[in-house]
């Protein structure tokens, strides 16, 4: 027998995929599940002042593949996000924010300066990760974390401390090239 199917002329993803990645993410599909030997990807921190580019997107699906691959092994698998407080870059955005209001960083006080990067962040950090979802990474955003965490501060001090009395790290002069 025949039956009419009305398909639409073309794929409309906005009818269907954030409604349907959200149903992953409320049912728990990227959580680590199962037994067997666990399988983790860390998640190279996008800055959080970007938006995705190609590189980005390239990372995303490759390792999208092999979380999900490892998944449908049977492991329990991780896959970490996480994002970078690009230090430098947000600095010079949030001063350039200020200075439009015709204020200075150096006027308003550390304390200040900081409470106003944080309200950055807060406001426009998350683009980023929105456009990965987006993608459809299947990452375990439960456990997201941010370079300027207390505990993710500690952890990068702790590090560093770690490397400085192997003799990795060390203090000197150094031209640093940097461009914003």
């Amino acid at each position: 027998h025949e039956q009419d199917l009305n398909l639409a002329p073309r794929y409309d993803f906005n009818s269907v995929e954030e409604s349907l990645y959200k149903w992953w993410e409320d049912e728990g599909y990227f959580i680590p599940r199962g037994d067997g030997k666990p399988y983790t990807i860390p998640m190279p921190p996008p800055n959080v002042t970007g938006r995705l580019h190609l590189g980005h997107a390239m990372f995303v699906a490759l390792q999208d593949i092999l979380a999900r691959f490892h998944r449908m092994r049977g492991r329990p698998t991780l896959w970490l996000p996480g994002t970078d407080h690009a230090g430098i870059a947000t600095q010079l955005i949030v001063e350039r924010a200020i200075e439009a209001q015709g204020e200075s960083r150096l006027e308003m006080g550390r304390d200040a300066f900081l409470a106003r990067v944080w309200a950055w962040k807060e406001e426009n950090g998350g683009m980023i990760t929105e456009q990965m979802r987006r993608l459809g990474a299947s990452a375990d955003w439960s456990r997201e974390r941010f370079t300027l965490e207390p505990a993710m501060n500690d952890a990068v001090n702790e590090a560093f401390v770690r490397l400085y009395e192997k003799g990795l790290v060390y203090r000197g002069e150094r031209m640093v090239n940097w461009s914003p």
